[in-house]
């Protein structure tokens, strides 16, 4: 990654809220539609770019990620139109990363050469398991075919490409996932996300979770996936990173690590949500409409659908830079505190506070930086509670 005094950049995160179904488990912003008119869609996109460029004036974009919903459902133009509105309203960084999320069915995978072509360098491919039942149980529409076809067509195409995978699913052993983790890592990929299942509350997972319909493994189960994910990674030229994603040096996501940097970015489309930094510790927090069609409405009406703008200060923001920081290998950088809040680690945590931390071996003070050991990342939620008590 880059160097400890780097600025973590700006970026431009774009989402595409539509999928061709609704996943169990899946709680993001994501909507099904028999019929977009795409037409309608790239002009609001475009006018909101424009609406935000005035309130992030000065900026050189580093990153641009379209997320989702599935925007690998858009066409090739749209992608094309925001990224054209983009560069005409901010400089654009000449190495800047440019990500697009894709599913890997056949009608996705066969607009790769279209993304390339506007100017994605980057795709994310969310696979989820290498197992047609796992698949089916996931309700994703794609099969193991599918999968490893999509694959091939993405690294033929981007320069750079990431695949996710879920694990700790229902029936699933340590021996299962470690099987399937082989078998990814022998791809070649130079980035994996690995995620483990979790249960969101308004999802059908967490309905069937709760009436005892479904059943995940234990927390000792769990525990061995975990550590055999980085274990495997490691060995495989794939460390860690961050909590869940896994790069060989220089192929992480920066778009990401800006947010886990406590960086600046602006958000487009429903739902999405952007930060800009002010002096003193302040961070202009903005959501956009999260219903489609309101967003849309909104858009056409006054060229922005922004829903809420709210100042994040205080223990509030110190909060946030902490949980989003320490979630990095690397950990919380004093440059990225300093710039966040004003202030550095050492006023914000008193080492009395982090003493038994670091003696119980969960955390390590280094020069420039606090950071969470291997065991101590296994076990973040809980060290973080200790942290900002």
């Amino acid at each position: 990654m880059a160097d400890a005094e780097s600025d973590p950049g700006f970026g431009v995160y774009v989402h595409w809220p539509f999928c061709q179904s609704k996943c169990p488990y899946c709680d993001f912003n994501s909507h099904v539609r028999e019929t977009i008119d795409e037409t309608r869609w790239r002009a609001a996109m475009t006018a909101e770019i424009a609406h935000m460029a005035q309130a992030a004036p000065g900026r050189t974009v580093t990153s641009i990620f379209f997320g989702g919903g599935t925007p690998s459902l858009m066409d090739p133009a749209t992608v094309g139109a925001a990224l054209d509105a983009i560069a005409a309203r901010w400089p654009v960084a000449g190495d800047v990363e440019v990500t697009l999320e894709a599913n890997p069915g056949s009608v996705e995978a066969g607009r790769f050469a279209g993304y390339r072509a506007a100017g994605v360098g980057r795709v994310s491919l969310g696979v989820q398991a290498l197992d047609d039942a796992d698949l089916k149980a996931l309700g994703r529409r794609h099969d193991r075919a599918e999968a490893l076809a999509a694959i091939a067509i993405a690294r033929e195409h981007f320069p750079r490409m990431s695949f996710d995978l879920i694990y700790a699913r229902p029936g699933q052993s340590p021996a299962d996932w470690e099987a399937e983790l082989a078998r990814a890592l022998a791809f070649g990929t130079d980035h994996l996300s690995l995620y483990q299942l979790t249960i969101e509350p308004g999802t059908a997972f967490h309905t069937l979770h709760r009436r005892g319909e479904l059943v995940v493994p234990c927390e000792d189960d769990q525990a061995a996936m975990y550590e055999a994910t980085q274990a495997m990674t490691e060995a495989a030229g794939l460390p860690a990173y961050e909590v869940s994603n896994h790069a060989r040096p220089g192929q992480e996501s920066r778009h990401n690590i800006l947010y886990w940097r406590s960086g600046e970015w602006v958000g487009i489309g429903p739902g999405a949500h952007g930060r800009l930094n002010a002096a003193g510790g302040l961070s202009i927090a903005r959501r956009q409409e999260k219903a489609p069609e309101t967003w849309l409405a909104g858009v056409e009406a006054r060229g922005h659908a922004t829903a809420e703008t709210m100042e994040v200060a205080g223990e509030d923001r110190v909060a946030e830079v902490l949980m989003m920081g320490m979630r990095l290998v690397e950990g919380l950088r004093d440059a990225d505190v300093q710039r966040a809040t004003g202030r550095g680690i050492d006023a914000l945590l008193p080492a009395e506070r982090l003493a038994p931390l670091i003696a119980g071996g969960l955390l390590k003070r280094e020069p420039g930086r606090l950071r969470a050991t291997a065991s101590g990342r296994q076990v973040l939620n809980g060290v973080l509670e200790r942290i900002l008590a």
